[in-house]
């Protein structure tokens, strides 16, 4: 297993002077990813709640807004809490030689490519996290354009552009029309301040079973556990181009490594030692802007549900979707929610219901690349002893795999070890089907195709339980932080 990785990054020098700004490329752009980790940092540790006095003068610090200014026919109030959290990308502290080798280029361009609705349950055993994509098809209600004080009437746009038109008021409009959802306070993160947090915790635990790298972000990975710094978790978070998966494969790393934030912040004990949770919180709370109603008396009470709270007791998902390429005139590609589903889930957020559906618990098992249920196995007996193919058909497609239940003579019947024969285009099935087979060996065989074949050895003595690294998504897409962090 390789070695943790542990950062060394000195302290931060005052930032640098602003610098003129320059069109941003595409994969320069901040991903909603680093916004979504800070904003829910903030949750986590800014109400941490060591005691009153403490929180009070951490309170000081927040910048404050009002974005229920003037706001009229709102729905109405359901159980629990609801804060809407948007991420700007302002990274000024951020210096040019970690721009360089965290592949963060570009000058913030101030605007807002997060949107999440946070939902903390009635008995504050619960936070819910659900994120908004930037580019969802909306329509803007009538507003007054906080730039030149022109009126404007409804009309489509995509949701992050709200905030650019009319600020954290019209952005909570939005929100509250789109999914009839309350939003009870608002909290506005900006990004530079993910390194440092992370790096105050002492680095997120993350594993993964094969390679990550991604040539954009410099994201470089060997398969194992790693403990990433600051910077690491900014790539980890940001990559999209490690495999056919793309924006899905990102988001399941994103909602992994929230997960694994929350296990560290509430496990390692920063949220009742004085002197760390100063250090950490004042480190998240320069960065943000609230409403006037998120105070003291709301940090404690979020900080009292946090301490009973781990990594299972936090779900993420994000909106179902229906059209994800939407063409609107004068407006270009847009992401229309499934207008059924979304429906339902913003219905389970008002009535204060889970968004996951508690499951039995699991027998323990090897953790795997890809499920067992898509791996197609040919099972022979490679021994003379009557039965085994049987045996071990059975017992595979016990554990999940999907075996041909006809098991068949092998040619040779004198095999010492058991024998797993792949194509190699199909190599990452191959592993997962071996590591169910201990003392398994496996070889490559060109043109085989997406059958497995197992030829059953003398050395033959169990099958092993394994099951997938990604966790099953349950209702709305929904997963537990606990399915998701490193065993």
């Amino acid at each position: 297993m390789p070695t943790p990785h542990r950062s060394t990054r000195p302290p931060r020098p005052h930032a640098a002077p602003p610098q003129r700004r320059r069109p941003r490329k595409q994969d320069e752009r901040p991903h909603w990813g680093m916004r979504m980790v800070t904003g829910l940092s903030v949750l986590v540790l800014g109400a941490g709640g060591i005691g009153h006095a403490v929180v009070t003068n951490l309170e000081t610090g927040i910048d404050r807004i009002d974005p229920f200014k003037d706001m009229k026919n709102r729905p109405a109030g359901g159980h629990g809490m609801n804060l809407l959290l948007v991420g700007t990308d302002g990274r000024d502290k951020i210096t040019e030689e970690e721009k360089a080798k965290y592949r963060l280029g570009g000058a913030p361009c101030h605007c807002t490519d997060t949107v999440m609705l946070v939902h903390l349950s009635a008995d504050k055993r619960r936070a819910s996290v659900v994120s908004l994509p930037r580019d969802s098809y909306a329509e803007i209600p009538e507003h007054r354009d906080q730039t030149t004080g022109k009126e404007h009437a409804a009309h489509p746009l995509k949701l992050n552009a709200a905030y650019a038109e009319g600020g954290p008021g019209l952005t909570v409009r939005t929100v509250e029309h789109m999914t009839g959802v309350k939003v009870d306070h608002y909290l506005e993160v900006d990004f530079t301040s993910f390194m440092t947090t992370v790096d105050a915790l002492g680095g997120v635990k993350i594993c993964t079973t094969r390679p990550m790298k991604d040539s954009y972000t410099g994201l470089d990975l060997p398969p194992g556990t790693h403990e990433l710094d600051g910077g690491q978790a900014l790539q980890y978070v940001r990559s999209r181009h490690i495999d056919g998966a793309a924006d899905l494969g990102r988001m399941q790393r994103q909602q992994k490594f929230l997960a694994s934030l929350i296990k560290q912040a509430t496990s390692s004990g920063v949220l009742l030692n004085p002197v760390r949770f100063r250090e950490v919180a004042s480190t998240m709370l320069k960065s943000v802007r609230a409403d006037e109603g998120f105070g003291t008396e709301q940090m404690l009470d979020l900080g009292q549900a946090m301490r009973g709270f781990s990594a299972a007791s936090s779900e993420f998902t994000s909106v179902p979707m229906g059209d994800v390429a939407y063409q609107v005139k004068g407006i270009g590609s847009t992401v229309k929610w499934d207008p059924k589903k979304s429906k339902q889930l913003f219905q389970a957020l008002r009535e204060d219901m889970p968004l996951t559906v508690k499951r039995p618990e699991q027998p323990h098992a090897k953790r795997v690349d890809v499920p067992p249920q898509q791996v197609r196995v040919q099972v022979y007996n490679g021994t003379p002893k009557d039965g085994l193919g049987g045996t071990v058909d059975t017992a595979l497609h016990g554990t999940g795999f999907d075996t041909t239940r006809a098991p068949l003579t092998g040619e040779q019947r004198d095999l010492k070890h058991t024998l797993v024969t792949y194509d190699p285009r199909w190599d990452r099935s191959a592993k997962s089907l071996a590591a169910a087979l201990p003392g398994a060996e496996l070889k490559a065989v060109k043109g085989q195709g997406p059958m497995m074949k197992v030829i059953a050895g003398a050395d033959y003595a169990t099958v092993e339980r394994v099951r997938a690294e990604e966790p099953d998504p349950g209702r709305f897409g929904a997963v537990t932080g606990d399915a998701v962090v490193c065993p």
